[in-house]
């Protein structure tokens, strides 16, 4: 601000400044690296499933061409999202988490058990895996009632709670304890963006192990996996045996891997080999390279999710696109994290890149909205004005 002096009168001239939204093209950079994943995720699907394939009797292609089919609906969804309004979300999240509560009913009353977990819906010769559709949910659900503030004994968001208690208790009942950990660490992450208290989480940490901990939640074969984890020699032809495989296959990996198509452990050794335990047949065909270019991936997809999060203009953009960010790349780690005996041996995919048509379709639908979100930017205009 500054004094002019005209026609015998003081005038005063202002800097002011007025913010425009403006609609640009969807991150390009997020765009790239997730095409990146997607490719590796058919490539690494094909060369760890047509062994598995051949052994079960069916074409060498079976589970390829079904992650393609997965990946082509996955991008038809990506590309309506990244162009829907994400405001307009709001109006629909209710229903949509009423619509996946339903189905996890359904699962459970009518689903395929495979491996002693009741967790799909078969769709002719694909399954459908409901639980894969909360996280989303979830993320919708939270976006929209933390975007006003963080108090969760507002009573105007019991209803919401109460939507994703459900939800949690049915995937928990599958059982499908890998999927709930997820959900409980997206909405802390959610919860603390949107400004909760660090205080009111310590008290419920130290109200769980006064209780006696996660022991009295988990099931005797979660505990079980635990205590593998701590020691897999212990059984190393029982519970101990996938994760001592996955180790072999990342060893022989060494730095540069021993090529593309030629894993070993793919072919009789490591169980779930295209799906849970996809990051070991990376890591004996690339090696270690391999393994840092796709961890690089997946930090990248953390670094420009966060950073769309943050250049949003409204919080419930923000809350969106960092939840949706937070669930995609938290399940990622755990993935690598279980592949690597980092922590115990869990039941989530890698992103991208598993096995799994529910998991790619729901991922990329995740990745659609980030990007449309994305496109929001404001626009400071500064002006001057004589008063």
């Amino acid at each position: 601000m500054y004094y002019q002096r005209g026609n015998n009168h003081d005038r005063i001239m202002r800097n002011v400044t007025q913010q425009n939204i403006e609609i640009k093209n969807p991150d390009r950079v997020l765009s790239i690296v997730v095409f990146f994943l997607v490719v590796i995720g058919i490539m690494a699907v094909f060369s760890a499933s047509v062994p598995k394939a051949v052994n079960a009797g069916y074409f060498p292609l079976h589970f390829t061409l079904i992650q393609i089919g997965g990946v082509i609906l996955g991008y038809i969804g990506l590309k309506f999202f990244s162009n829907f309004d994400y405001k307009k979300l709001v109006n629909i999240t209710n229903g949509f988490a009423v619509f996946v509560i339903l189905m996890l009913i359904y699962v459970l009353a009518n689903g395929d058990v495979i491996n002693g977990a009741q967790r799909w819906i078969s769709l002719g010769p694909v399954s459908l895996q409901p639980s894969e559709f909360a996280k989303p949910a979830v993320v919708m659900l939270l976006a929209k009632v933390f975007s006003k503030d963080a108090n969760l004994l507002d009573s105007k968001k019991w209803s919401t709670f109460l939507l994703i208690i459900i939800m949690v208790l049915l995937i928990f009942k599958q059982p499908n304890l890998s999927m709930v950990m997820l959900l409980f660490l997206t909405s802390l992450a959610m919860y603390l963006a949107a400004g909760g208290s660090f205080k009111l989480i310590g008290f419920g940490f130290l109200g769980v192990f006064g209780l006696g901990g996660l022991g009295t939640l988990l099931q005797p074969y979660q505990l079980q996996r635990i205590k593998i984890w701590l020691n897999p020699e212990v059984d190393p032809l029982g519970a101990g045996y996938n994760i001592i495989q996955s180790m072999v296959a990342f060893a022989s990996g060494n730095l540069w891997g021993c090529g593309y198509g030629a894993s070993k452990q793919k072919l009789a050794w490591l169980p779930e080999a295209h799906t849970d335990f996809i990051f070991a047949v990376i890591g004996e065909e690339m090696g270690f390279i391999g393994c840092v270019f796709i961890i690089g991936l997946f930090w990248t997809i953390l670094c420009r999710g966060f950073m769309i999060a943050t250049k949003c203009p409204d919080m419930y953009g923000k809350l969106l696109a960092m939840g949706l960010t937070f669930s995609i790349t938290c399940q990622a780690f755990i993935n690598m994290s279980v592949a690597s005996s980092m922590v115990p041996a869990t039941g989530v995919p890698l992103p991208f890149i598993s096995y799994g048509g529910s998991s790619v379709l729901i991922t990329l639908w995740m990745v659609g909205i980030i990007l449309n979100i994305s496109r929001t930017k404001v626009k400071t205009i500064r002006i001057q004005q004589y008063v």
